[in-house]
């Protein structure tokens, strides 16, 4: 076996002390650290965090080399045990990487250990060390991870066991004086903690909603096959902060981030009536997406992730299918759960549709190449990204809406068709494990009778607008298109400090023609003719106030330390619009919904 011990070092340095024992090593010996974590897709250097390494056999010292930016190769012999030392510096506060203070400890594998080349399929072992003897102010702290206990003490302190490296690094490990609750779906046990919580936290609500959601999620996979269930327990790991948002999926856990603000308060679930607040809504979405995650991309997952690289890209086309359906089922399944009503399950959709339409990227690239450019574009957004790319998240989750609508619309032998369907029919074809493409084309054929690579052609690999409002308005949902705000208009992204900060400039529109830039300061307009009024802006909405009737002004811009007269003409109200929903016919939303 493989033995790694992780200590807090130095708390307030925020930094791990790390020590691996590799009971039998190969001459020259080669560790590295991955690039990478598998579901965030970049290439994120974790080895820039490695301190200090070194090594040993027995009492002598060997020579570490390094090879390249995240490999070491070690001047051992097979001889005798191999001891190697190094530190880490933790201090990003996200799902991803690494965390230590005195309030909080936290990590993933990835960022902290050692990958040993020739031994990434034996046992490894996880010793963590309680840091209350040398820091007495963190004696209440636990442990929560999704790891196999083998001898732990009353707080999760102790040694965990992993089969692979794989499943090392996919159970990230949280510590500290967290709130723990726990509570059993379908017959398996799930632990929630959250770190970060204040007094008005309810987490007997957020236990009893959880537990809704999880609930749900595997009836939706194996119905009342309970041994078909692919996890023996789960764990959530929740990090409450002043301002923050994201997740990150494993296979028998998930770490989260959210605002304080968005947790569950008391004095809100005494009111029985009252709807769910739009930031414990999202909260429940994310905890819905990260755990449909454990059978779609955790089990079921691209082909080309059936074993990780860890030292480079891992390409697919297919994160459309994994990311972008699990975004459509996440709220499915919150309506499913009884979370929320019809109402307010089309207003979430509704912003997810406005989202796709105003982003003109969506004519340039495909769902599947943004999949493919994921590492390169999508996870490094600049300026100019909404001109040339689109989220495979929520037009992905789209996508899924149109299949499951027209699945629904035709059906088979007087069965109705949903997309439920075709995902349980290729857990069952892929037997819960690698994916491609082929595979969903050969379900849909094989349930509905005929090719729907047409669909394919144009929903996934070309950039025609989805049949969207065709769809929804034979489902029962009416489509009512009002003008947008007045930013979508002019086709800007600002910010509002003082002056107008121009962000983003979405190609095609009004201040596109008129030559605006990202990283403008819209300082004030001019309007009229031979005498002309000039007015000082400091939120774009005044242009409007200060424009009145005129259809055409001049903007006043500085760029890099120049000032610029743009001619501007205002779009009417009508040439950019805001999509609406609403039921129509709620029998036939209930049939789709519930």
């Amino acid at each position: 076996m493989l033995h790694y011990l992780v200590e807090a070092a130095d708390l307030h340095a925020h930094v791990y002390g790390v020590t691996l024992t590799i009971a039998q090593p190969s001459p020259r010996q080669q560790v590295s650290l991955p690039v990478w974590i598998a579901g965030s897709y970049m290439v994120r250097e974790f080895s820039k965090q490695v301190l200090n390494i070194s090594a040993r056999q027995g009492n002598r010292a060997v020579t570490v080399h390094q090879r390249d930016k995240c490999t070491w190769d070690i001047d051992c012999t097979d001889a005798a045990p191999l001891t190697v030392h190094y530190r880490v510096h933790a201090h990003d506060d996200s799902v991803r990487t690494a965390w230590l203070d005195a309030q909080r400890g936290f990590f993933n594998g990835t960022s902290v250990c050692l990958q040993v080349q020739g031994q990434h399929h034996v046992p490894h072992l996880l010793e963590l060390v309680s840091p209350h003897t040398a820091h007495p102010h963190t004696a209440n702290w636990q442990v929560a991870t999704g790891l196999t206990a083998v001898h732990t003490d009353r707080r999760g302190f102790g040694i965990y066991q992993a089969q692979d490296y794989d499943e090392l690094v996919d159970c990230p490990v949280e510590m500290g004086a967290f709130w723990s609750g726990s509570f059993t779906a379908c017959g398996i046990e799930h632990r929630f903690v959250v770190a970060g919580a204040t007094p008005a936290f309810d987490g007997e609500r957020l236990l009893r909603d959880s537990q809704k959601i999880c609930e749900t999620a595997i009836r939706f996979w194996h119905g009342s096959k309970r041994a078909a269930i692919p996890h023996k327990r789960y764990v959530f790991m929740l990090n409450a902060v002043a301002s923050g948002y994201g997740g990150l999926e494993h296979r028998n856990s998930t770490a989260l981030i959210c605002q304080r603000a968005d947790l569950p308060r008391i004095s809100d679930t005494a009111d029985q009536k009252a709807p769910l607040s739009d930031g414990y809504t999202t909260l429940l979405g994310l905890i819905s997406h990260e755990y449909f995650h454990t059978w779609n991309v955790k089990r079921l997952r691209p082909a080309e992730f059936a074993h990780y690289d860890y030292t480079r890209e891992n390409h697919t086309e297919l994160l459309w299918f994994f990311e972008g359906f699990t975004s459509y089922y996440d709220d499915l399944l919150l309506r499913r759960a009884g979370l929320m009503d019809d109402t307010q399950y089309l207003r979430l959709l509704n912003k997810t549709i406005n989202q796709v339409l105003q982003t003109p990227g969506r004519e340039v690239q495909s769902v599947a190449q943004s999949s493919f450019e994921a590492w390169t574009k999508y996870y490094r957004p600049d300026a100019n990204s909404p001109n040339l790319t689109v989220s495979y998240y929520t037009k992905g989750a789209l996508v899924a809406l149109c299949l499951d609508l027209t699945l629904r619309q035709h059906g088979v032998r007087n069965h109705r068709l949903r997309l439920d369907d075709v995902m349980r029919a290729l857990w069952t074809r892929c037997q819960a494990g690698p994916m491609q493409e082929a595979d969903v084309l050969a379900v849909l054929q094989e349930l509905t009778g005929r090719s729907w690579a047409p669909e394919f052609k144009a929903w996934i690999h070309g950039t025609r607008e989805l049949p969207l409002e065709k769809l929804l308005v034979a489902h029962g949902v009416a489509v009512h298109k009002d003008p947008a705000q007045f930013a979508q208009r002019l086709g800007l992204r600002v910010s509002e400090d003082h002056s107008v900060q121009i962000k983003q400039v979405l190609n095609g529109s009004a201040a596109h023609r008129a030559g605006f830039a990202p990283d403008d300061e819209w300082l004030g307009l001019e309007v009229g003719g031979k005498h002309a009024s000039a007015w000082r802006l400091k939120k774009l909405d005044e242009v409007l106030l200060y424009a009145g009737t005129a259809k055409k002004v001049t903007a006043l811009v500085n760029r890099d330390a120049q000032l610029l007269r743009l001619s501007l003409t205002l779009p009417d109200a009508k040439t950019s619009t805001t999509w609406r929903l609403a039921i129509s016919e709620q029998t036939k939303v209930k049939a789709w919904l519930a």
